[in-house]
Order: C-alpha cells, then sequence, then structure tokens
C-alpha cells in the first residue's frame, strides 16, 4: 500500500531563490524535449528516445552558453526530460492530450529529486546542490525548514519527491509504501450516500451534511473575493492607455497576491470539510458504502448549477471515500449511473417518472409515502448495495 504525504516548506529568501532555479531548470528540459520531439515529428523523422536526448542535452550542459545549468543538480533536468518523453508517449496511446510547452507566467513551479539524494528529517529536508560550495556554513543552504514537524516518516524509502509552488508556497510530496494493515472485518450497518447541493451528502441513516458554501464565514470571503475581483479590473482599466495593452503595477501585484491567498483560503476551507465528512464515516466501520456514479461533466454544462457543483467538489469526496475505505478494509459499491434512486418509492417500488427537482419531498402515488427525496435516495443506494 502506497501512501503519499505533502508537506509545506518554509524557506528563506536564498533558498526561494535557489528553489525557483531549479524549477525554471525543470522547466527547460521539458520545453527543449518538447520542442526537439515536435521537430523530429513534424520533419518525418524517428521518435527520439529518452536516452538520446539525455545525452544530447549533457552536451549543452556543458557548452559555454548554457553554463547556467551546471549550478543545477543533474537529475533535475533528466528527469524532466523523462517526464516529457512519458507525456509523448502516452500522447500516441491515446492515454492523453498533446503535451504543452510550460510557461514561467502562469506558474509551472516544479522539479524532482533524486530519491538517493534526498535526506528527510522530523524538522528539515536536505536538498542535492543547493548549495555550490562544500564549507560548512554554506551546506546549511540545503536543509530547508519544514512548516509541519513529524509529518513525514523518517527513515523510509521515498518514491517520486517534487517539490512544486502553488503561487504562494512550495511544497514537498512523497509517496511512501507501507506494509497492507490487517483489519478486522467491518461489521457496521451499511451506508448509503446521496451527494447534492442543498446538502453535500445525506446518509441513509439520517445523517446530514450540510453545504458548508452557505456558511456565513464562508459567504463573506466570496464577498471579499468578488470585491477584490472587482478593484483588481477597475485597476486594470485605470492603467491601459489608448492603443496599449493592459499595464500590471505594484499595486496590481499586491491586489493579486491578496486575490490568490482568499482563492487558497476557500479551497482549503472546503477541502479540510471533505475530510473532516468522510473520516467520520469511514470511522462508523460500515460494512458497505454505497455512493452514485455522478455526471459531473453533464451537471457542470448547467450553467446555473455548475458553479454550485463545481464548490461541492463530487468527484473529490469520491476519491477520498474510495482510497480511505481501502485503508480501513471497508467495500464500496458505485451504483449504476441510470439508477433512479430518488424517484424509486422506497416503500412499495414505484417509479415516479415526473418528480422535478424543485420538489424536495417525495409522496408516492400507490401507497402515500411521504419523505425527504435526499434521504430516500440514500435508502434506495444502500438496498442497491446490499442487493
Amino acid at each position: 500500500m502506497i501512501r503519499a504525504f505533502k508537506v509545506m516548506l518554509a524557506p528563506n529568501k536564498r533558498q526561494r531563490t535557489r528553489l525557483f532555479q531549479f524549477a525554471g531548470a525543470a522547466r527547460f528540459a521539458c520545453n527543449w524535449t518538447l520542442n526537439k520531439e515536435r521537430a523530429a515529428y513534424n520533419s518525418g523523422e524517428k521518435f527520439i528516445g529518452d536516452n538520446d536526448l539525455r545525452r544530447e542535452f549533457t552536451l549543452l550542459r556543458n557548452s559555454d552558453e548554457y553554463s547556467w545549468l551546471r549550478t543545477i543538480s543533474n537529475n533535475v533536468t533528466k528527469q524532466a526530460i523523462k517526464d516529457c518523453v512519458d507525456a509523448f508517449l502516452k500522447f500516441f496511446k491515446r492515454q492523453r492530450g498533446h503535451p504543452k510547452f510550460k510557461s514561467k507566467k502562469r506558474g509551472d513551479f516544479s522539479f524532482y529529486q533524486d530519491t538517493n539524494k534526498i535526506r528527510i528529517t522530523s524538522t528539515h529536508v536536505k536538498i542535492e546542490s543547493f548549495a555550490r560550495r562544500r564549507r560548512k556554513n554554506r551546506q546549511n543552504l540545503n536543509c530547508i525548514r519544514l512548516a509541519e514537524h513529524d509529518r513525514i516518516p523518517v527513515g523510509a524509502k521515498y518514491k517520486q519527491p517534487r517539490i512544486s509552488f502553488d503561487g504562494l508556497n512550495w511544497w514537498l510530496s512523497v509517496a511512501i509504501e507501507f506494509e497492507p494493515e490487517n483489519h478486522s472485518e467491518p461489521d457496521g450497518e451499511a451506508v448509503g450516500i446521496d451527494l447534492g447541493i442543498k446538502n453535500l451528502a445525506v446518509c441513509s441513516d439520517g445523517t446530514i451534511y450540510p453545504n458548508i458554501n452557505r456558511t456565513s464565514t464562508v459567504r463573506k470571503l466570496k464577498k471579499k473575493q468578488r470585491r477584490l475581483q472587482r478593484s483588481i479590473s477597475r485597476k486594470y482599466e485605470m492603467n491601459k492607455k489608448k492603443g496599449e495593452r493592459h499595464r500590471k503595477t505594484s499595486n496590481i501585484i499586491k491586489s493579486e497576491r491578496k486575490l490568490l491567498r482568499l482563492h487558497h483560503r476557500l479551497a482549503n476551507i472546503r477541502q479540510n470539510y471533505r475530510h473532516q465528512i468522510t473520516n467520520s464515516i469511514i470511522r462508523r466501520k460500515p460494512r458497505l458504502i454505497v455512493l452514485e456514479d455522478l455526471n459531473v461533466r453533464g451537471m457542470m454544462s448547467n450553467r446555473h448549477l455548475s458553479k454550485a457543483v463545481q464548490e461541492q467538489g463530487f468527484y473529490e469526496f469520491r476519491r477520498q471515500i474510495e482510497y480511505k475505505a481501502a485503508w480501513a478494509g471497508v467495500r464500496v459499491v458505485i451504483a449504476d449511473r441510470f439508477y433512479l434512486s430518488s424517484k424509486t418509492c422506497i416503500v412499495c417500488g414505484h417509479v415516479k417518472k415526473d418528480f422535478r427537482l424543485s420538489e424536495r419531498m417525495y409522496r408516492c402515488e400507490k401507497c402515500g409515502n411521504e419523505i425527504d427525496r435526499d434521504l430516500q435516495a440514500a435508502l434506495n443506494l444502500r438496498r442497491y448495495g446490499e442487493r
């Protein structure tokens, strides 16, 4: 079983500069590889392999024109080339789209660290080739402080260590392989979960998890976000002259940084809330969890609901349930997309085909059953999983 860990870094000014230099070298190597592959494809030549590109890049690295690459760890650029080649191979296999050039302006800052060179302690991470001198006082530049102590297991075998920048902070992410835990067979009651917009989740046992986007805290932040967006837009229009493009001033950069902090805060509040809900469901140790196979792409095409659907994060909720259930030894069943969970009466099984979304209570024409539509959907999902 593989688990991933992601921890925020707390670098000083010199370390931040080196982080951006390493990410810039990785971006340069990726774009150089992409340019080579596209040129070979357009001229009808054979696909260039990973090893050939690495040899050619080593010659480029040793030239005087690109001497700045020698100040960067060789493993960073090598892995960037390998990743770009793998992306091309997946494109030819129709597993993903065509690789794109990485942009410095859009903030594609990330790079790889060699698994044998990286060293992680309870408080710091040591990165390869940050310090250019071997003096002891210079070697301290290699050690970057972790914002969370004792978050990553020390002394483990790390897989795919990556360092990335999200616009505000630098992050370290690693994967570690653990022995599968022997869990006792869960014997709790099966749980059906109906996801929606009014409430994020309604469980078959009657537990309701409300929509956090309707709380006063999130509403105030969203209102602040809208005002800041309008303020930035006005500043751009004020600085624009006839026949010229929009100009970005220092005040605009400060305002955009405030806006980015707001975006991150809202995203973190929603993500934390989803983790709290999924953890509370898994802690019950149900023998079975049943979820709907929602057509999120189709729901996003509705312009009246797209924003609310996006904020709820249905796919992320399902992803968390699946991997946490696998850790706990709980079975997860995904109901068929066209299963009429809301329109089927839980008592007699009658299907009400003309049941509109605006109707929140289900009233059966056959047996007279009256029940909340979301609770009925959760009960039907539980019955579907047990069946």
